[in-house]
């Protein structure tokens, strides 16, 4: 698999819509993986868009929550075995895939498990309002409560990999085995509950050696905990990183015959100092919120929902106060730029903010008193730099 040139680096000021870097759906998302592993495998519809990747009979996904592309490069001496996997004197095969936008857990599991970018599959955001009631709703504790084949109706790779023949699989915490966001995003075949790491990567190579084809998933949240409470870079993220590293090296030793296992991640992460030049709190600033009815999304992604008739204004007084920190687009904008894919269901279009907001540089747009956790994390992601919207992809193979 070898390592494509890529556009994501430094970008012309000033920020215009047209300066932030697309995602590359259709060819190097999130959302093209499991689609090209199940073509590989033979499931009927499914294209394989990630043109480097050779198919393998079983195929494992190990996703780490909050390990981005750039912050595993950063720390070869941490995660020395998934480093080894980049260095090409050891036929390494890692190269980086872009998140999605907004580069955030609930949106990316979506467009992992359904093969879809966010504009198909309605997950745009970690909060983001529901049309049909006027509420905010949290797509990743799923509150308030959203039927979920509604919210999201389409099957997900794994159902269809299933429905082929494929033995599919998901090994993860048992506390998500019955959550909407599983349900929606990452269902089908068997779902499999193991408290500690490596009980998990022993259970995904039983499952990858349980079919002569095979699609296995597993997870570990730990890594982007640790990055939320105490920053990228403090001990105990690397502490976390350190483990993961073992478990892909566990998983990679007992992959069976005709194997391949990638590793990747939802998103990456950035932090943001705790001082008011970086930490815009909405609650505090009447211009900001003047003429918005709801604050959605997070404090890099933000979905601004105005007060009918007061659109146009809230989208030219966020340009005007963010529009050097931040990429400032009105739904239409963000959508024809394709912020959240090349096409928008139309059950979708209302959940998108008519403002969306992306921060460029290390900034954060909080709201304290509506949201006193989230606006006192050090580590923050969900906009579309290179350290929150690159994730690698490592493969291994047998």
């Amino acid at each position: 698999m070898a390592q494509p040139e890529t556009a994501w680096g430094p970008h012309p000021e000033p920020l215009t819509v047209s300066s932030a870097p697309t995602p590359e759906y259709g060819s190097g998302s999130l959302a093209d993986l499991l689609p090209t592993l199940a073509a590989g495998l033979g499931v009927p519809d499914m294209n394989a868009a990630i043109t480097e990747l050779t198919p393998a009979d079983r195929n494992c996904v190990f996703l780490i929550d909050g390990l981005g592309w750039e912050q595993l490069k950063a720390h070869p001496e941490d995660a020395p075995f998934m480093t080894s996997l980049l260095a090409t004197s050891r036929g390494g095969t890692g190269r980086p895939l872009t998140a999605g936008y907004p580069a955030t857990t609930a949106t990316s599991l979506a467009s992992v498990g359904t093969g879809l970018p966010p504009g198909a599959h309605g997950l745009p955001g970690y909060t983001v309002r529901n049309p049909d009631t006027g509420e905010l709703m949290n797509q990743l504790r799923w509150q308030p409560w959203t039927q979920p084949g509604v919210w999201q109706p389409y099957p997900t790779v794994f159902q269809l990999a299933h429905a082929a023949g494929v033995h599919a699989a998901q090994v993860s915490s048992p506390t998500f085995q019955n959550t909407p966001l599983t349900r929606v995003a990452l269902s089908g075949g068997t779902f499999l509950g193991r408290l500690t790491g490596e009980d998990r990567m022993d259970l995904a190579a039983e499952q990858l050696a349980a079919g002569d084809r095979s699609l296995v998933y597993t997870y570990f949240a730990e890594v982007d905990g640790a990055g939320h409470r105490f920053g990228v870079d403090s001990d105990t993220w690397r502490g976390q990183l350190m483990y993961a590293d073992r478990l892909v090296q566990r998983l990679a030793e007992q992959l069976p015959p005709r194997s391949a296992l990638y590793v990747t991640a939802d998103h990456g992460m950035i932090d943001v100092p705790f001082d008011e030049q970086h930490r815009i709190d909405f609650d505090e600033d009447w211009e900001l919120s003047a003429g918005v009815a709801l604050l959605g999304g997070e404090g890099r992604a933000r979905h601004v929902y105005a007060v009918p008739g007061a659109a146009n204004d809230v989208l030219t007084c966020w340009r005007e106060v963010l529009g050097e920190q931040f990429w400032v687009a009105s739904r239409d904008e963000a959508i024809a730029a394709g912020w959240f894919g090349p096409h928008i269901d139309e059950r979708v279009y209302g959940r998108i903010g008519d403002v969306v907001a992306a921060a460029r540089d290390d900034v954060l747009l909080i709201a304290s008193e509506r949201e006193p956790k989230e606006s006192a994390m050090v580590g923050n992601h969900g906009s579309m730099t290179p350290a929150e919207q690159l994730v690698p992809l490592l493969e291994v193979r047998s």
